[in-house]
């Protein structure tokens, strides 16, 4: 087999996956009581994607992703309530902002140790947070910005009180952006930055522009996290500074050690996980939620994540031989 028909071969969609989003959309509908949980754990999980695009494949750690996040969510907020209501022009104004700012800020990730980089980034997301809280007049400060009132999708679809458009709407952004990360990532120029990823000096050497990598896929990544921040915002009606703090970037974190890493749907089923385990868990025992999700950890790391989720591994290979 050649590099080309390993690359394609990889790339093709398994047998699995049809159904694993057609049960994610019909989600809304199926558990309607449920929905504004799944609108939840779909924006929480395109985050998880985009931080494994710089974490699970360009080797990138990053403490301050939620910086991307947050500045995405005010973005959409503040054009919606100062220009217009469109849902989509405003989302596609979130992303491009933070896009923008990833590109900027991508050029401070390409030099130094991961230390150095957790350094850097964290300092990012704790400027951005100071700034929100000093431009009261602007972002609301800490009571955050409220009143956020976002017009039809596509000029049909009404944000209703349980959800469902919000979930859908948010849904169709996770699936159009996972495509577009699956394609990036399975192509050549994916092969390379992986490259770069497990032998940075030896992709030098063999003539792969490391920096141009490393700041591109910085860049589509922040853009990604902008546009989660953008359908925060957007389906609730609310930015606060919460966005933008270490806790956000935390929680991602512990979704990709939930999910694995290196492994795109590592984002999306690590969202599941954390996101059903909060409400669950908080429901039953709100102090102490956090203990249980530690301890949760402390058995993957020790079980091994392969074990817990073998049964789910074999079904994936078997759809995928389908």
């Amino acid at each position: 087999m050649t590099a080309r028909d390993s690359l394609l071969n990889t790339a093709r969609f398994k047998a699995w996956e049809p159904l694993f989003w057609a049960l994610a959309f019909a989600a809304p509908w199926g558990l309607s009581q449920h929905a504004l949980i799944v609108n939840e754990i779909a924006i929480v999980a395109l985050f998880g994607v985009s931080l494994d695009l710089v974490l699970g494949y360009a080797g990138i750690v990053s403490l301050g992703h939620a910086a991307f996040l947050g500045f995405g969510a005010y973005t959409a907020a503040l054009f919606a309530k100062l220009v217009m209501p469109d849902p989509l022009v405003g989302l596609l104004v979130g992303t491009v902002a933070a896009t923008g700012l990833g590109a900027l800020c991508s050029m401070t990730i390409l030099r130094g140790s991961d230390l150095t980089r957790l350094m850097v980034t964290l300092g990012m997301a704790l400027i951005l947070l100071e700034l929100a809280n000093k431009l009261d007049w602007l972002t609301g400060g800490a009571d955050g910005l409220q009143g956020v009132v976002l017009g039809p999708v596509l000029g049909r679809f009404e944000f209703d009180l349980m959800g469902q458009t919000a979930a859908w709407y948010s849904l169709t952004v996770l699936l159009l952006l996972f495509v577009l990360a699956r394609r990036l990532i399975h192509s050549p120029w994916g092969a390379t930055l992986m490259a770069v990823r497990d032998n940075r000096l030896r992709a030098m050497a063999i003539g792969i522009h490391v920096h141009a990598r490393l700041a591109v896929v910085y860049t589509v990544a922040a853009g990604m996290a902008g546009a989660a921040g953008a359908l925060m915002a957007q389906t609730t009606g609310f930015a606060s500074l919460d966005v933008f703090s270490l806790e956000r970037s935390a929680d991602v974190m512990l979704m990709l050690v939930i999910g694995g890493v290196g492994w795109l749907y590592g984002g999306v089923m690590g969202a599941v996980v954390f996101k059903l385990m909060h409400d669950v868990i908080s429901s039953i025992t709100p102090q102490y939620w956090t203990f249980w999700i530690g301890l949760f950890l402390v058995v993957l790391v020790l079980v091994g994540r392969e074990r817990l989720i073998r049964p789910w591994t074999w079904f994936a290979k078997k759809g995928g031989a389908a």
